[in-house]
């Protein structure tokens, strides 16, 4: 058993044969420290010793992430014959009793589960979790020797399971296991060495070292100091061409033009606008002009723009020119990757692109805030950016995407 297992891992289960498993059962730290590939062990287990006529839930911020981070692990570790799954029912059998199967995201989901008597239930990522679905969650879990495993990365020590929960763990029924990294003996030295590198700042405390601390000073501190800018090359030979725009009329307009050379996306230049700055605001038209004059004949494959930039889309598709593909925005996982873009390799910024370059120097966390959120100001190159980040490269490898096994 212990040539399988960590020991880390080995505690829980140990807990479980003991039956010292408590009503809520956390297991939280670091990314690849094997708490999500225990914890759907130690799920596994336990719904197999609970009754066959109980109701059983597991949850993720969406099903799709429910689905690569655990369901399709699940299944892998016991097998199709005591576990399979549907997504369109969002429901799955394990060991022949029937789990639900929800996303946080979903906006009914708090009412489909506010009818439920629970005997188990497995939540995936919590700190993804709003506080009311939790509180309602806990509240379902009413039957008796109900039991709640959860798996999250830190946080913000402000964040609502650190003070509402973790803190108080000693008066609740309530289990926290913290996971390394360096826990895991099973990982490639190598790769541990490169996933350690590629985390930086705040992520790294929270990702690699497993701390709860705030986000706060420069969110890109190595691309202040020029790490990632490199000089302009007119000679340089690129296989693909991208344009990202952050669309503003009286704030600024951002757009770089991207090329892809031997592995790594290259900001080739940049066009920037304030409306607010020169006192003049450009119509859509006069925009795609520049857009026009930014990408100057090249084989442009993708504009990639604000999803939220309705009419400037409209304008560039009734052109017929260029394909459009409306950005993922979402801000903390386009931080996250960008900065791992950036520290890999994956992408640098050409010397020649001096609106960018300030921005680096300028873009940080709100300290003021109670949430991981940047300073809504010198934001636009850097919004742009991440947008082309989350959407281009994080869609189209994994080592962007932190499936936590």
């Amino acid at each position: 058993m212990s040539k399988i297992y960590s020991d880390k891992q080995l505690a829980l289960l140990k807990l479980w044969q003991q039956n010292k498993l408590k009503r809520i059962n956390l297991l939280e730290g670091s990314v690849r420290s094997g708490k999500t590939w225990i914890s759907l062990v130690a799920w596994a287990f336990l719904v197999a010793s609970m009754p066959k006529d109980g109701n059983y839930l597991m949850v993720a911020k969406t099903l799709t992430s429910l689905r690569r981070n655990c369901l399709d692990l699940l299944q892998d570790l016991i097998g199709t014959a005591n576990f399979t799954y549907s997504l369109s029912k969002k429901e799955a059998v394990l060991f022949g009793r029937l789990v639900y199967l929800e996303g946080v995201n979903d906006a009914r989901a708090e009412s489909k589960i506010r009818g439920m008597t629970l005997q188990g239930a497995y939540c995936d990522e919590l700190t993804l979790f709003t506080e009311d679905f939790f509180s309602m969650l806990l509240s379902r879990l009413s039957s008796k020797n109900a039991k709640l495993i959860a798996t999250t990365n830190p946080d913000s020590p402000y964040h609502w399971l650190m003070e509402k929960y973790i803190n108080r763990k000693g008066e609740l029924d309530m289990l926290v296991l913290k996971f390394l990294i360096d826990d895991n003996p099973y990982l490639d030295p190598e790769y541990v060495a490169n996933l350690k590198k590629e985390y930086t700042g705040v992520f790294y405390d929270r990702f690699i070292l497993g701390l709860w601390v705030v986000a706060e000073g420069l969110i890109y501190p190595e691309a202040a100091e020029g790490a990632y800018t490199v000089p302009f090359d007119p000679n340089r030979k690129y296989t693909s061409y991208t344009v990202s725009i952050d669309y503003g009329t009286l704030n600024p307009c951002s757009m770089g033009l991207w090329g892809l050379s031997k592995g790594t996306w290259y900001r080739i230049k940049e066009y920037y606008h304030s409306g607010r700055d020169t006192r003049r605001q450009l119509t859509d038209e006069e925009y795609y002009d520049k857009l026009v004059e930014l990408i100057d004949g090249l084989p442009v494959r993708e504009i990639i723009i604000d999803p939220s930039a309705a009419s400037f889309i409209a304008t560039i598709r009734k052109h017929g020119r260029y394909h459009v593909r409306k950005a993922d925005n979402a801000v903390l996982d386009g931080i996250r990757n960008t900065a791992k873009a950036l520290q890999n390799g994956s992408v640098r910024i050409c010397d020649n692109c001096k609106n960018t370059i300030a921005e680096f120097s300028a873009y940080r966390w709100d300290e003021k805030s109670q949430e991981d959120k940047p300073i809504k100001e010198n934001d636009h190159a850097m919004d742009d950016i991440r947008y082309f980040v989350n959407t281009v490269i994080a869609k189209s490898t994994a080592k962007f995407i932190d499936i936590d096994i």
